[in-house]
């Protein structure tokens, strides 16, 4: 196997784009979300978000981020961020953020092979007027409790509540943590142990920005130990 060996110098001087898809290919598959929100008027948004991960259980604590809602002007040398001075930053709506800290509510909802299209679709950037489940074609449903809406065609789907919203200093991306209030999800995947068998409802992974993909398990496997070999599960 021929290894391609890339320096920090070689990908700073990458084009923003190119820059911008080969990090993001690096951590690997991720996640593939729809993050559903609804404003003070009524609107609701939905953004696509692959940077969704596990914090706790006990409380239930998912954590994402948010991309900045300021631009930076491009430096080559990232401590030299700190100095830059928020008047040279250029505002970017971040309709999700913003309904999130006004409502403190929202929705995660898994994104299917049958909606991968439609879900990447909704990073486009429609007018704030626009509702992006209208704008794609996807659905709203709503359970009492529950303000935010959820995307009836996703089989995995969940609501939060806000817990803390921390701006990183490093690159102005925003970590948002919520709590998990409700559950909702095809009763096919939920197994005895409390294992959610994902790829059973066809749940599918991002990799990059715009890779889109299926999986195929290898096994489940035993808690491991020091004094025993892992062994594989029944699923």
């Amino acid at each position: 196997m021929a290894i391609k060996h890339f320096s920090s110098a070689d990908i700073n001087g990458f084009a923003d784009r190119q820059r911008a898809r080969f990090i993001n290919s690096l951590s690997g598959f991720k996640s593939a979300n729809l993050v559903a929100t609804i404003d003070e008027q009524g609107i609701t948004n939905l953004a696509m978000i692959s940077s969704v991960f596990h914090i706790g259980a006990s409380p239930a604590l998912v954590g994402m981020i948010i991309r900045p809602t300021a631009v930076q002007p491009p430096v080559k040398n990232t401590l030299k961020k700190a100095n830059i001075n928020d008047a040279d930053n250029k505002a970017v709506p971040r309709n999700t953020l913003a309904n999130i800290k006004r409502t403190g509510v929202y929705t995660i909802n898994h994104v299917s092979a049958d909606i991968y299209q439609q879900a990447h679709q909704t990073s486009a950037r429609y007018d704030d007027a626009i509702s992006e489940f209208d704008a794609v074609g996807l659905t709203e449903t709503y359970i009492d409790g529950v303000a935010a809406p959820f995307v009836q065609q996703s089989q995995l789907k969940f609501s939060l509540s806000v817990r803390e919203i921390t701006p990183l200093t490093i690159n102005n991306t925003i970590l948002v943590i919520g709590e998990v209030s409700h559950v909702l999800v095809d009763n096919i995947a939920v197994k005895d142990d409390g294992y959610i068998d994902i790829e059973s409802i066809n749940t599918a992974a991002v990799s990059g920005l715009d890779s889109y993909h299926t999986t195929t398990r290898l096994s489940r496997l035993s808690y491991a130990k020091v004094d025993r070999p892992v062994q594989a599960l029944d699923i």
